[in-house]
């Protein structure tokens, strides 16, 4: 068993986006090779709906898929597929939009007003990018959630986890994706294949994940007035954690608990030529899907 490295943890950033979104993105247009096969992930979080309502108009896509996971509030969806439904609390979508689509989410908030979810961006291989588009919506009880003895809770949504399947499946990076929840205290080890690319994403509580260079023994200290447990170097609400290579992940949660998203995919390892909403492997073929946008022939007849 080796424990995967902390490479960086670092905070997401404020950012706009669709028609005024407020949302924080831990990562995206960035160096494609550092989290390959995800390219972008955001955090779409909002208690006023003054800062989410107009949503995310008609935009295109092509050559990745998208994943959204709501956890309060709904967005309603549509394509020009004629595509539409609704993701609820707890809801998971998969989109793949291979040679192209254009669609529109709208987020709603709750009956408090609250909105949040993220949507998370994974490459397609060049064999896959104008594959035919296709959804894969999956409503919150159709999650398998499984409870360990000491508290542990994790949400499989994609991949194999404790006995587990998630119900999304014929992804091209064949991903694994956990919602993990840690009780106070609770020290845990999660396995992950020694050959994905990995990446923690804590949305709540604190919790110091551990490094393979450090010494175990610097994680805990106790008060010396009194009994209340300290964790250093904690990663808090809205913190990417990149992990490097390894077969195991382990966090230790913090006084109030920690709750996160484990995610890891297999690297596609090929050639990246983005801009926007489009991702392919080459300048030409992007300025290519560009021309066909312009001249209304992006969306393929026979898909």
């Amino acid at each position: 068993m080796s424990l995967r490295p902390v490479l960086e943890t670092r905070k997401a950033q404020a950012a706009m986006e669709g028609a005024g979104v407020h949302l924080h993105r831990a990562f995206g247009f960035h160096d494609p090779s550092e989290l390959d096969p995800f390219l972008l992930f955001d955090d779409f979080r909002n208690d006023d709906p003054r800062f989410f309502e107009k949503g995310f108009p008609w935009h295109p896509h092509r050559g990745i898929e998208t994943i959204t996971y709501v956890l309060a509030g709904e967005v309603d969806h549509g394509d020009s597929l004629g595509n539409q439904g609704t993701l609820g609390a707890g809801d998971v979508q998969w989109m793949t939009a291979g040679s192209g689509i254009l669609h529109q989410e709208m987020p709603r908030g709750n009956t408090k007003g609250q909105m949040h979810g993220f949507q998370l961006w994974g490459n397609l291989p060049a064999d896959q990018k104008m594959t035919a588009p296709r959804y894969q919506d999956v409503k919150a009880a159709d999650i398998p959630e499984v409870i360990d003895d000491d508290g542990t809770k994790v949400r499989v949504v994609v991949g194999d986890f404790w006995g587990k399947s998630g119900p999304v499946d014929g992804i091209a990076a064949d991903p694994q994706y956990l919602d993990v929840s840690v009780p106070p205290g609770v020290k845990k080890t999660f396995k992950i294949d020694t050959y994905r690319r990995a990446f923690a994403y804590v949305f709540a509580g604190s919790g110091a994940f551990s490094d393979a260079s450090a010494p175990q023994g610097v994680l805990l200290e106790k008060e010396v007035a009194g009994e209340e447990l300290h964790i250093r170097d904690m990663s808090g609400d809205r913190t990417l954690i990149r992990f490097g290579i390894g077969d195991v992940v382990t966090v230790q949660a913090g006084a109030e608990g920690v709750r996160f998203l484990l995610i890891s995919g297999a690297p596609i390892d090929e050639p990246v030529a983005w801009h926007g909403p489009i991702v392919m492997n080459t300048q030409a073929e992007l300025q290519q899907a560009f021309a066909e946008l312009r001249n209304g022939t992006f969306i393929r007849p026979n898909h």
